[in-house]
Order: C-alpha cells, then sequence, then structure tokens
C-alpha cells in the first residue's frame, strides 16, 4: 500500500516567514534516508540545507529551484511504504488525499518522528492540508466517497519525462543566472567537472542580448518595409502606418540599457534592515585619524609567532581587540534601546559582528562572546566566520544576536564613511584603508602609516562625550598597542 508523506518547509530561522528554493540534491524516484541532504534553501539570512525526515523513495518535488516557497507550504512528496515504484509518474495517479468528508490524515502518521541534523519536526508539521474542491470542468468522481480522489501531480507536464540531469552550479552562480534570465540546463559548464561557473552565465547572457538586438533590428526592418508598401494606396494612411511603426520601435526597452535584479533573500532583509535602521535611531558619525605604525609593526611581529601559524593576522584583529577593550571601560556602547518597554538594555556579552561583502549582498555575521576569547582564538574566530559568510554557508545563529559591529572598509581603498547601524545596536566602527602620510612626530615632519576611525552611534543611548571617549580609546590603543595590555 502506497503511503506518501510531504515535507513541508520549516522555519530555519526566527520568524521566518518565505525561502527560495536553491538546488534540489534529489529527483522522483531516488531513495533518501533520515537525515540525507535533499535541498538548499536560501532564507532572508543564509543558505540552508535541509535533511529528509524520512526513509523512502522521493515521489515528487512540489516546488521547483528559484520558486519562493512560504513556511509551512510542501516542498517534497517522499513514498514512505517502500514498496511504492520509482517513477516519478506514479505520483500522479496515486493519492493519499482522502475524499471530502474523511479524516485526512492516517492514525499512524504520527507514530515516527525522527529527530533531524539542526532542528526537530513538531508532529503537527505532518498534518495535510485540505484540497479544492475538483473544478466544474473536471470528470465526475466516483459515487463512493472512501474511494481515493485522484490528484494531478503539481507538475503534470513534466511527470511523464524522464528527470533532468543534474547541473552543476554554486547558490551564486543559480542566483546569478536567475537573475539574468538564463537556463542553467542549457550552459555547458567550464568549471571543474562540468560546473557551470559565473563566467559562463555572463557569457551566454552576452549573447542573448546580441540575439534580442538582432530580433529588434530585423522588426524594425519589416516594420518600416511595411510603412512604405502602405504608402502607395493612400498618403495619409501611410504616414499614419509609418508613425505608429516609429511608435511600437521607440517604445521597446534596449536589452542592454538596464538590468533588473530581482530583490530577495539577503538584499531584501539588507535594505529592509537598513531602513528601519535609519529611520528609528538618530545617526552620529565621528571621526578620528590615527597614527598606526606601531599597529602595523606590532601585525607583523605577530604573524611570525606559532601561535598563529593557522591564522590570517591583519590589523583588523587589533582593531577588533582594541574596541573590545573600550567596550569593557564603557558598557554604554554596547547596547541597545528597547522601544516598548522605554529601556536601554546594557549587553554584558559582546557578540562582536563583522561587516562581510557577500555575493549574496551584505552579511554581518558575529562572533560569540568575542571578549572571552584570547588574541589567537579571536583571530581565528574572525577568519573562519568571513570564508564561512562568503561561501554562503553562514547560519542563521551566526546572523543572529549581534551586540556591537566592525565594518572594515579600508579593504576597498577607503578612507572612512558614515557606516549605518546593525538594527537593535548603539554603535559601528568603520576601520579606514591604512595608508602613508606625512605627520608630525616629536615636532618633526615624518611619513607615517596613518588611517581614518569612524564611529556612528545612537544618539538616544550615546552622547557626544560618550562616543568621543569610546573612539578616543580606540585610537590611543592603535597608536601605541601595550596600552591594549595595560588596559585590558
Amino acid at each position: 500500500m502506497t503511503e506518501l508523506k510531504e515535507f513541508r518547509l520549516p522555519d530555519v530561522g526566527e520568524g521566518l516567514t518565505e525561502a527560495d528554493i536553491v538546488a534540489w540534491h534529489v529527483k522522483p524516484g531516488d531513495h533518501v534516508e533520515v537525515n540525507q541532504i535533499i535541498v538548499e534553501i536560501e532564507t532572508a539570512k543564509a543558505v540552508v540545507e535541509l535533511p529528509s525526515p524520512w526513509d523512502g523513495t522521493v515521489a515528487d518535488l512540489l516546488a521547483s529551484e528559484g520558486q519562493t516557497v512560504h513556511v509551512g507550504t510542501p516542498i517534497i512528496a517522499v513514498d514512505v511504504s517502500g514498496t511504492a515504484p520509482a517513477a516519478a509518474a506514479g505520483y500522479a495517479e496515486r493519492s493519499v488525499v482522502p475524499a471530502p468528508g474523511t479524516d485526512p490524515a492516517p492514525a499512524d502518521q504520527a507514530e515516527r518522528q525522527p529527530v533531524l541534523v539542526g532542528y526537530g519536526v513538531k508532529a503537527s508539521s505532518t498534518t495535510r492540508r485540505s484540497r479544492k474542491a475538483a473544478s466544474p470542468a473536471a470528470p465526475a468522481a466516483p459515487a463512493a466517497e472512501s474511494a481515493p480522489t485522484a490528484r494531478p501531480a503539481p507538475h503534470a507536464a513534466p511527470a511523464a519525462e524522464p528527470a533532468p540531469a543534474r547541473v552543476l552550479a554554486k547558490p551564486p552562480v543559480r542566483r546569478l543566472a536567475k537573475d539574468l534570465g538564463i537556463r542553467l540546463a542549457e550552459l555547458a559548464g567550464t568549471g571543474p567537472r562540468g560546473t557551470i561557473t559565473r563566467d559562463d552565465v555572463h557569457r551566454a547572457a552576452a549573447a542573448t542580448t546580441i540575439r534580442s538586438e538582432q530580433e529588434v533590428a530585423e522588426n524594425g526592418a519589416r516594420t518600416g518595409a511595411g510603412s512604405a508598401a502602405g504608402a502607395g494606396s493612400a498618403a495619409g494612411a501611410g504616414s499614419a502606418a509609418a508613425a505608429a511603426g516609429a511608435a511600437g520601435l521607440a517604445a521597446l526597452p534596449s536589452p542592454a540599457g538596464e538590468e533588473r535584479i530581482p530583490v530577495r533573500g539577503v538584499r531584501k532583509r539588507m535594505a529592509a534592515a537598513m531602513i528601519s535602521s535609519a529611520f528609528t535611531a538618530p545617526h552620529v558619525t565621528e571621526f578620528l585619524q590615527v597614527d598606526v605604525t606601531e599597529t602595523m609593526a606590532a601585525v607583523r611581529r605577530i604573524r611570525d609567532l606559532p601561535e598563529y601559524a593557522d591564522a590570517r593576522v591583519s590589523p583588523l584583529l587589533l582593531v577588533a581587540r582594541a574596541l573590545l577593550i573600550a567596550v569593557r571601560r564603557h558598557p554604554l556602547v554596547n547596547s541597545s534601546w528597547d522601544d516598548g518597554a522605554q529601556e536601554i538594555v546594557v549587553k554584558h556579552h559582546v557578540n562582536l559582528g563583522i561587516a562581510v561583502a557577500a555575493d549574496r549582498g551584505l552579511l554581518v555575521p558575529n562572533v560569540k562572546n568575542a571578549a572571552e576569547l584570547s588574541l589567537p582564538e579571536l583571530a581565528r574566530s574572525l577568519q573562519d566566520l568571513a570564508e564561512t559568510a562568503r561561501a554562503g554557508r553562514a547560519t542563521p545563529a551566526d546572523l543572529t544576536g549581534g551586540t556591537i559591529t566592525i565594518t572594515n572598509v579600508g579593504v576597498f581603498g577607503v578612507d572612512g564613511g558614515t557606516p549605518i547601524l546593525t538594527p537593535g545596536e548603539a554603535a559601528i566602527l568603520a576601520f579606514g584603508q591604512v595608508r602613508d602620510a606625512p605627520w608630525v612626530v616629536d615636532g618633526q615632519l615624518a611619513v607615517r602609516a596613518v588611517c581614518t576611525l569612524s564611529l556612528s552611534f545612537d544618539h538616544r543611548i550615546i552622547d557626544g562625550e560618550l562616543g568621543s571617549a569610546v573612539l578616543r580609546d580606540v585610537g590611543s590603543m592603535l597608536e601605541d598597542p601595550v596600552r591594549m595590555l595595560a588596559w585590558n
């Protein structure tokens, strides 16, 4: 007896309502086991891999790659009976949905609830949704209400065709192809093992643009020829036809003139967060130029120590340590504004956020309890977190709970800026590029390594005196790293 179960999209974050299907790892007819990764989804926070909650055979994929799916919507059907044929088309001929008026869920449906990697399965997650009545144009159902109702496959047309070959492409490349309207199945990958790369997608998009421009030109030539022929019968009608043809061509958008990028996932959340932050918290930004010659020398010495052999040591490490010490000296800077309770919430732990520019948009993962880490541990944590975020593997836990943030704009060759606060935080420090500049040392002009620090803060919580004290302390420790030992 066939027993189909539908896996509903779970909430893998904190109250997220939807996610995009990035890539399926299975196809109809495949056998799956509990905790086997079956699909990658992209939420507003991260790309997440979902495991199978059951052993069985994939009967059908209820959502396609690139589709936005709401939490609670069935995305895959699995035959857990162990006796069903592997053909995908069988799902269109069978149904586990009883006729109207009967119990929609089998009595033994909730017996087995395996615990999955990363999240559990709620008993309610297997409750089947009610189905709409059959269309008036559909054939009449059998008279016996106990007979199963035939259910068309969600993808009826392709169900009878063999499953397409697996396309090898990373999630950012799939996103790019979707944004540019390119079908990955039609491309020949030039990467390892035939993987489709960003260059492959861009070449396909350029070829599509050329074809579109040629079609527009051919349509214009045909329109002009038609207008000229029409002029032979009546001059007025011919002029009107020519004018209409010209207007039609002018209304056609140029394929190479603009590009539209759907605002989804991380970009959508980032935009909403920045708007909320900019128009909720009154921002103030202060700047400080700092001689970081001694810090750069310290970084070079630290790189040679055996404790840092497996860590990438950069000036950002000492900037992070300086900010953590400044937070300990001025705890109010590590706080948030509770508008509902009209209270300032001072955090006695520091989850240090690091802004990362990833292919999917701006991400701010954070190092949990960063103030409790040793310098080597902090160096490795910063490196691992940045690499994970750029690779699209940051988890929702990595991206939530931050208390204060650093953004390193210097890596882009920028001296400074006015960063917008991460929502829920009271301060963000921007670290500009380090460059040689003339500087007065002991009354003499010298060439020194100089950078600009920018501190934006919520003026409801942090006044000018406190903001200036924090910025000054960070600058003093970067001018003389020995102060980090003295003040720690």
